[in-house]
């Protein structure tokens, strides 16, 4: 498989992850006794694909995965503002619902695009950073380092935009409260996925060199 047709596979799978994190985040599910968003298996992903495609391609990549998923979470946003406008035909009964379901979708999709962006900035900046830091050793280090401050990020800022003042008891104290367990819970998830970015590494290296040992030949061929 070429290499530009992994990157398209890779660039799909994070933009349908950050998508579907921001679309189902308002349902809540339980794990281990606390009630957590189910967008919390999605972002993870984000942050491994990220994180193999500026390993083996550089900064300049990883950057253009993100900045792709962005205009495409700003398209979803500005069709949902479209379609909770839009008047209902006649024998569409559950207008209300979903109205109901995809305003509070649009509070959470602004505060998942701002958190984002921000967090997945940093993220490629601290890879590159350990990256040359670490003279491109400890994978697993460099890729751990770099997502557990960048989902501190993410989570800090998503939990106040879409969250404070909802209500009385979406305090400061409560936030903070809530930010801390699902940073824990996200951390532990980027934990698990350490070996996955070694097999998208591997991945990915497998066509790099395909494709420089093929320029090669046809050079070698031209001359």
């Amino acid at each position: 498989m070429k290499l530009d047709t992994k990157l398209t596979i890779l660039t799909s799978v994070f933009t349908g992850g950050l998508i579907a994190a921001n679309m189902l985040g308002s349902k809540l599910t339980t794990l281990f006794g606390v009630a957590v968003s189910v967008g919390i298996f999605a972002l993870p992903l984000t942050f491994l694909i990220t994180d193999a495609v500026g390993e083996v391609l550089g900064r300049k990549k990883s950057m253009s995965i993100v900045y792709s998923a962005f205009i495409a979470q700003v398209l979803v946003l500005l069709l949902m503002v479209v379609a909770i406008k839009m008047p209902p035909a006649s024998r569409y009964q559950i207008n209300n619902e979903f109205v109901t379901v995809f305003q509070t979708s649009i509070r959470m999709t602004v505060a998942s695009l701002i958190a984002y962006l921000v967090s997945q900035l940093h993220d490629v900046w601290a890879f590159d950073m350990w990256k040359k830091k670490l003279n491109g050793k400890y994978l697993w280090l460099r890729n751990n380092a770099s997502t557990f401050v960048s989902q501190a990020i993410d989570t800090l800022l998503f939990m106040f935009i879409a969250f404070y003042g909802i209500s009385d008891k979406f305090t400061v104290s409560f936030i903070l409260q809530l930010s801390v367990t699902y940073w824990l819970f996200k951390i532990a998830f980027a934990a698990m996925d350490t070996p996955f970015v070694y097999l998208l590494v591997l991945w990915l290296r497998k066509s790099t060199k395909q494709e420089i040992a093929l320029e090669k030949k046809l050079n070698k061929e031209a001359r």
